[in-house]
């Protein structure tokens, strides 16, 4: 009889021993009885006999999890504090006896996984001279950022990259921010691959995924294209992982494991041999900061961008008289609002500043009720002022459209405007986003109205107005990004229009010096940002954890709050930004508390909130969300 230590899948129950008649290997796939059902489970390793009755497992599936994605999912529950289960329970599993290691593909079979609708190999990407650059350069280089600006051409490069290791007999994971780009990329991604690439997200039902994963085991699917989950598909021979739109927030999880899947790729890319190719037009600090840079500068079709500076949070008639012009034209244009965070913040529509708390150098939250203004980094509170601090003007505003009331607004004045609603409100699922891409794509809707999901790389050419609203909302909240939020959104908002026509990008905001000093210059940002982070004590120069307590009870809440906090004050290294109330007081009847530290090295922080580690806590190691 053999002994197993066991870890049940998608759980964060401890580990437990049971045994069976043969010999099972590290990584195997086990059935086990729990309680009154039974469970899938992994083995950890085989243990000594224990003192204990144990259990049979039931039975052996014809699965396992390899050496390296057992490594990466160990690595995954210590950095982002969740169990090692929940951590092995992102990767799927390869079968059992395949052969890990793929044979490299004959010339033949190389020419077919190339060819679709009758194009052929000859047929892929004609890269300009800066892209074959930009591409020999990242051959060069195991992992490296590229920064382009929007339209010049990174995705040619992709599909080089990824038919050079189609050629090698390897295979690559192309990463995007969200389901919300999937159609239009698999549609260019079909063009040069056919059926060798299969995009992978949330929604996919699970017959379908079941077939993407025999034809990734049969050797035919060579490529997988997707969201965040699309990182831990079980590819053999993985040459290549590309995460476009890098500096995107939606590739960190928000529950646990609380991973962020760029740094992630980074780690599977070392482990496995694999390059790593992050890309953007407005690079996240701490890529740029951490990574060479291999640069794109030039738009692919240079055109013509004009943009105006507006003030006001309403739809004015300069917004309704540019979008009337545009419909007239039978052009399309984008209008953008930010409706991100439960908070109001107090801004001046003057000069478009936020009232800044004194020792963060974050906006203040408005809490009405309360009557007060409070920072959710340090806990400061103070009275609701009702002047500008930064130019005097008097009152200040918290208010702020929402999409179906702009919606309404320019339907009434322009009438027959076809307006697309792209928000998470309305596109719920990805049947709605395919049908109203496709409406947008072929003409029937004029205006794409919506809100972060807008930026997130959609390319259409007759796209020659943006207007971005309330960006000096983004400005104010209570984050350490809020100005990289803001001039990122910016950038990647006017990057939609202007692809292959003139252009005009209408910015609505009382702060318009800021953003004019950096129209033609995302880099000169970058570095003026970075100079600012590294004095404020901000990461990419300090590591972030964030702590969260949720109870029932309010007291008990608070008690494991104070008493953490106190067993963290023994650690000299770190420090404690602040702790309260979280800004979101109350979810689903829980009260919520939360604890912000930071620290200049990482080390030293992670073993501190190791030791405070318990269930009643919730820890988010290099969080991106503060609500």
């Amino acid at each position: 009889m053999y002994y197993y230590e066991i870890a049940l899948l998608k759980s964060s129950a401890p580990h437990l021993t049971y045994h069976f008649s043969t010999k099972l290997y590290y990584g195997t796939v086990v059935s086990v009885p729990f309680k009154t059902t039974t469970k899938d489970a992994i083995v950890i390793q085989e243990v000594e006999k224990p003192l204990f009755e144990t259990t049979q497992i039931v039975s052996v599936a014809d699965k396992c999890y390899s050496k390296e994605q057992m490594e990466i999912a160990k690595f995954i529950s210590e950095y982002y504090f969740s169990s090692f289960s929940e951590a092995i329970s992102l990767f799927l599993p390869y079968i059992v006896g395949a052969n890990l290691c793929v044979r490299p593909l004959d010339e033949k079979e190389v020419q077919i996984s190339l060819s679709f609708q009758g194009q052929t190999r000859g047929s892929a990407p004609t890269l300009t001279q800066s892209q074959q650059q930009a591409y020999t350069q990242l051959l060069a280089k195991d992992k490296a950022l590229l920064f382009g600006v929007t339209g010049s051409g990174k995705t040619e490069i992709f599909i080089t990259l990824m038919a050079k290791m189609l050629e090698e007999g390897k295979t690559s994971i192309f990463l995007m921010p969200e389901i919300s780009l999937t159609p239009q990329m698999e549609k260019r991604l079909k063009v040069y691959f056919g059926d060798a690439v299969a995009m992978w997200h949330s929604k996919l039902t699970k017959k379908k995924k079941e077939s993407i994963l025999a034809a990734i085991e049969e050797g035919s699917v060579r490529i997988i294209a997707g969201a965040r989950s699309a990182l831990f598909v079980p590819l053999k021979e993985l040459g290549l992982i590309v995460v476009d739109e890098e500096h995107d927030d939606s590739y960190k999880a928000q529950t646990r494991p609380r991973y962020h899947a760029r740094d992630v790729a980074v780690l599977m890319g070392q482990k496995l041999g694999a390059k790593v190719v992050l890309a953007s037009a407005t690079p996240s600090m701490s890529s740029y900061h951490k990574y060479e840079v291999v640069k794109l500068q030039k738009p692919y079709v240079q055109t013509q961008k004009k943009y105006h500076f507006i003030t006001g949070n309403t739809i004015d008639k300069s917004i309704l008289n540019a979008l009337y012009k545009s419909y007239q034209k039978q052009e399309q244009s984008l209008l953008f609002l930010p409706t991100r965070g439960n908070f109001k913040y107090l801004y001046c529509q003057n000069c478009g500043k936020t009232h800044l708390c004194p020792y963060c150098s974050v906006g203040m939250a408005l809490h009405r009720k309360r009557r007060h203004l409070k920072c959710h980094y340090c806990n400061f509170t103070e009275a609701i002022v009702d002047t500008c601090t930064q130019c005097g003007h008097t009152p200040l505003t918290s208010e702020r459209m929402g999409t179906q009331e702009a919606i309404e607004v320019i339907s009434t004045a322009i009438e027959g405007i076809q307006i697309e609603q792209f928000d998470k409100d309305s596109i719920t699922t990805a049947k709605k986003l395919k049908e109203a891409l496709k409406r947008f794509e072929s003409g029937e809707s004029d205006v794409l109205l919506g809100t972060q999901m807008l930026s997130k790389g959609h390319d259409y050419a007759n796209i020659t107005l943006s207007v971005i609203m309330g960006l000096d909302h983004i400005l104010g909240l209570a984050d350490y990004r809020a100005r990289e939020r803001a001039m990122s959104l910016l950038f990647q908002i006017a990057g939609r229009s202007g692809r292959a026509l003139a252009a005009e990008v209408i910015v609505q905001t009382g702060d318009a010096e800021f953003f004019k000093n950096y129209l033609e210059d995302y880099e000169l940002f970058i570095k003026d940002e970075l100079a600012f982070l590294e004095m404020a004590d901000y990461p990419p120069f300090v590591s972030l954890a964030r702590i969260l307590i949720a109870h029932k009870d309010e007291s008990k809440a608070s008690k494991i709050t104070l008493d953490t906090v106190t067993k963290l004050k023994a650690f000299k290294e770190i420090e404690i930004v602040g702790h309260g109330k979280a800004p979101v007081e109350r979810i689903a009847n829980k009260f919520r508390f939360q604890i912000l530290l930071r620290a200049k090295n990482r080390v030293p922080l992670l073993k501190a909130l190791h030791s405070v580690a318990c269930r009643e806590i919730e820890i988010d190691f290099d969080p991106v969300e503060f609500s």
